[in-house]
């Protein structure tokens, strides 16, 4: 219990430090918006890797390549899961490059394209067809170059 209240406390103090950071350049509904979908993208990946490990500590899904993934282990969980994220595309992975990636608003974009059409052709496809809609990493309203626009604040 006292671990639950400790983590709401870390996330309500990151949520405040973000929002003092972003003050001025994201309006407060994009910015609800923005840490609703980074939120729920890093709680995702998390899900995913842990249905993928299946609490076997030999498995660590985040440090596989890609191309280890066939197309029957992709379809099996987009069937038992509704998506699928490659292991590079992995919240983790994501935000371990975070600061250093100066493509990070259109990778990420892609990663968001990739897991809604990862369940194209499967029952969840209604379900997961827009998840990341108001989560534009393109958009104007985070600035005017690339270096203005990146959310790589987001991640962390």
């Amino acid at each position: 219990m006292a671990a639950a209240i400790q983590q709401r406390a870390e996330l309500q103090h990151r949520i405040w430090q973000i929002a003092n950071d972003v003050r001025g350049s994201v309006d407060g509904w994009d910015f609800k918006q923005y840490v609703l979908g980074a939120l729920f993208y890093r709680f995702i990946s998390e899900n995913f890797t842990n249905y993928i490990e299946a609490g076997d500590e030999s498995v660590n899904y985040a440090a596989l390549p890609d191309e280890v993934i066939t197309p029957e282990i992709r379809d099996d969980a987009v069937r038992t899961k509704g998506y699928f994220i490659y292991p590079s595309q992995l919240f983790k992975n994501v935000v371990a490059e975070a600061n250093t990636n100066p493509n990070l608003n259109t990778e990420l974009k892609q990663i968001f394209t990739d897991i809604e059409n990862s369940a194209t052709g499967f029952p969840s496809e209604n379900d997961i067809k827009g998840l990341f809609a108001d989560f534009d990493t393109t958009s104007n309203r985070l600035g005017n170059t690339v270096a203005d626009k990146t959310v790589a604040w987001l991640l962390y």
